[in-house]
């Protein structure tokens, strides 16, 4: 899921217009890598070291990718992009807070922590992200949709 992420979000900072927007977007990037680091970490415990592909991740990336081509209008694109990166935080803060709840129940604390942290990160990426939204969903919605589209 975060190697999927890596891979989408440079895409997303190229597209975002916005300032704040961009820097939140690679904020989140740098931690993506941080988080590759400790679920493979994680992993390695099990003797585990494939990959699989998130089909959840896959078909949000997708749909964003989709939104980006069909938003002709900064603002339009900005927010589109604000509302597929959230869809992604949400996913990503129910998988990580099921595993951290999963480590806790099995005794694993040391897990459960390195879970939890990763979780922290991703629910202030979705904090981060209502705030620029809640900024960026006004300039849109002034926008001349009919000239616009």
């Amino acid at each position: 899921m975060e190697q999927q992420i890596t891979k989408a979000l440079p895409t997303m900072i190229e597209k975002a217009t916005d300032p704040q927007l961009k820097q939140a977007f690679q904020t989140h990037l740098d931690e993506s890598q941080g988080h590759v680091a400790k679920v493979e970490g994680l992993l390695k415990q099990f003797g585990k070291d494939e990959t699989i592909t998130c089909k959840v991740l896959s078909a949000l990336v997708s749909e964003a990718e989709d939104g980006i081509k069909d938003a002709a209008d900064d603002a339009v694109r900005d927010v589109t992009l604000i509302a597929a990166a959230q869809e992604v935080e949400h996913h990503e803060i129910a998988v990580y807070g099921t595993l951290r709840t999963w480590a806790g129940l099995l005794g694993d604390t040391a897990q459960a922590d390195v879970l939890e942290s990763i979780l922290k990160e991703e629910k202030h990426a979705d904090v981060l992200l209502t705030g620029i939204a809640s900024r960026i969903n006004t300039t849109a919605e002034t926008r001349d949709y009919a000239t616009a589209q």
